[in-house]
């Protein structure tokens, strides 16, 4: 049995060994990076306000939120004023988000900074990475919370019209993609590789 665990070893170190080039980090390329922990596209996202995938809480379990069902309105069926409510909801939300977004940017930028200016004690780095944490709980309560309030303005109905132009419960969301979104974005969301 021993015998059998050790050539079992043996046949599968080379093979991870083998998928990475010698001294190459996946990282490799991102040290350019104006905050290492963001990509380009991250800061973009957190700038703008968009979700960031923040609220796949609640987007993944039948609440909505007042941006996608904006871009829906007419399939849904959403009457004018709930309309002006979702409109109202979504401003607030992106309002809100940006701000939010860049107190998180700011954040991750003082890790940065602290390390690529070795100016860093354990202590400092605790009260660092605690700033970083809540201004994305923040940021993250922002996403929700507008999803959470989309509820009493919606129908049941409404909300299955939802889901269902979305995609979801219609097999695998990374295979379908609902027509009218951008595929990258989407898979992006679902977490599809």
């Amino acid at each position: 049995m021993i015998r059998l665990a050790l050539a079992l070893c043996a046949m599968v170190l080379p093979v991870g060994a083998a998928a990475q080039p010698h001294g190459h980090s996946p990282y490799a390329g991102k040290e350019s990076r104006e905050i290492k922990s963001l990509s380009e596209a991250d800061l973009d996202d957190l700038r703008a306000g968009r979700g960031w995938g923040l609220a796949l809480a609640a987007e993944l379990n039948g609440v909505p939120g007042p941006a996608h069902l904006l871009e829906l309105k007419e399939q849904i069926g959403l009457a004018p004023a709930q309309v002006t409510v979702l409109e109202a909801l979504f401003a607030q939300m992106q309002a809100e988000a940006q701000a939010a977004g860049r107190r998180f940017i700011a954040a991750e930028a003082a890790i940065e900074a602290a390390f690529r200016d070795r100016n860093l004690t354990p202590d400092r780095l605790r009260q660092l990475i605690a700033a970083s944490a809540e201004a994305r709980a923040q940021l993250r309560f922002v996403h929700l919370v507008r999803h959470l309030e989309t509820l009493p303005v919606l129908t049941p109905e409404q909300i299955d019209r939802y889901n269902v132009l979305r995609g979801y419960g219609a097999g695998d969301p990374c295979k379908n993609v609902p027509a009218g979104h951008d595929p990258a974005m989407w898979r992006r969301h679902n977490n599809c590789k």
